[in-house]
């Protein structure tokens, strides 16, 4: 498929799935006989980790689908824009060892997200456990391309999008200088029951065992997480440089495994595939506390169960999650 084709095909889907978000709002709106109260939260002086996400009342509460952004973690690219309003914020190994996120918004959008930077394969397992997702993202190798085609999202690279969506900033250097205007591509949040995670949110589970900081690593990049009373949150370090505003209520080391696959960089390095279906053991960090788990996602389509050994479903703390998928 031409890069056209490719333009015309991703801007008729996202068309359709403005659409059909506008067109839900507005029977959720009538049915409720008032406007929808599912605007971004306000800005009452905390970050967006620190306020407790909203209550699932029935799935009508989802309006439209979630938004997944690509962002880049190379050093030029921090700090970063928009990450403390994401919901979650995942973390992968790419090729050289270095990192990258993606960051998932559904119950607010910041004004800007980014740098933007480019998908990977294991990004299709992933985001299929929601409901057509709007996958904002620089591009991708040739040979990708046609996987993100068939995928059941909305793909939208700056090529596709309309004039405005991204834009350059001024202060850095291709290719860490591109944003996206959330609202552009996702003119209202999806609501909280978009976020067909599996995610459980409530109060800790026994035992546990107190955690003042941890660290992960990657073959060229690390992690480290510092809990914070005063922020009820972990501050979040990337290669030793703090990340301004970031402080998850709940941060997840979920150990996958990650295999060679079948595409490349530019410089020959192999892109390691991230595989998010199975099951294995993570750790949950919340509150000063850490605690050892089980996790199993049985499908793509399925969201993650994050169990004890006994079965017991463990929940979040209230507010930001970061998952960050090192290798088993």
């Amino acid at each position: 498929m031409t890069g056209t084709g490719r333009s015309r095909r991703r801007t008729g889907r996202r068309r359709s799935a403005v659409g059909a978000l506008m067109a839900a709002a507005l029977a959720v709106s009538l049915a409720a006989g008032c406007t929808s109260s599912r605007a971004p939260a306000p800005d009452d002086g905390r970050s967006a980790s620190q306020r407790p996400n909203p209550v699932v009342t029935s799935p009508s509460a989802a309006v439209g689908p979630v938004l997944a952004v690509k962002i880049d973690n190379a050093g030029a690219a921090r700090p970063q824009t928009g990450l403390d309003a994401a919901d979650i914020v995942y973390v992968e190994q790419v090729e050289g060892g270095l990192s990258r996120l993606m960051a998932v918004y559904a119950t607010s959008l910041p004004k800007a997200v980014g740098p933007v930077r480019s998908a990977r394969e294991s990004d299709l397992e992933l985001l299929r456990q929601f409901d057509r997702p709007v996958l904002a993202f620089s591009g991708a190798q040739g040979k990708l391309l046609p996987l993100i085609d068939r995928a059941p999202l909305d793909a939208v690279t700056p090529e596709d999008a309309a004039s405005g969506d991204y834009y350059r900033g001024s202060d850095r250097s291709a290719p860490h200088n591109l944003y996206l205007r959330p609202d552009r591509l996702v003119p209202s949040p999806a609501g909280p029951a978009a976020l067909t995670t599996g995610f459980r949110y409530g109060a800790a589970p026994s035992g546990g065992r107190p955690e003042a900081s941890r660290t992960v690593r990657y073959p060229a990049a690390r992690f480290t997480f510092t809990w914070s009373e005063n922020r009820a949150g972990w501050l979040v370090s990337m290669d030793g440089r703090a990340a301004p505003r970031v402080s998850p209520a709940t941060v997840v080391v979920q150990y996958v495994k990650v295999r060679t696959s079948a595409f490349h960089d530019f410089l020959g390095n192999n892109t390691p595939y991230t595989e998010t279906v199975g099951s294995g053991k993570a750790e949950v960090l919340r509150d000063g506390r850490a605690y050892d788990v089980h996790w199993q996602r049985p499908t793509a389509t399925d969201g993650t169960e994050f169990t004890t050994d006994d079965g017991t479903p463990v929940d979040f703390a209230e507010g930001q999650v970061w998952v960050v998928l090192a290798k088993a």
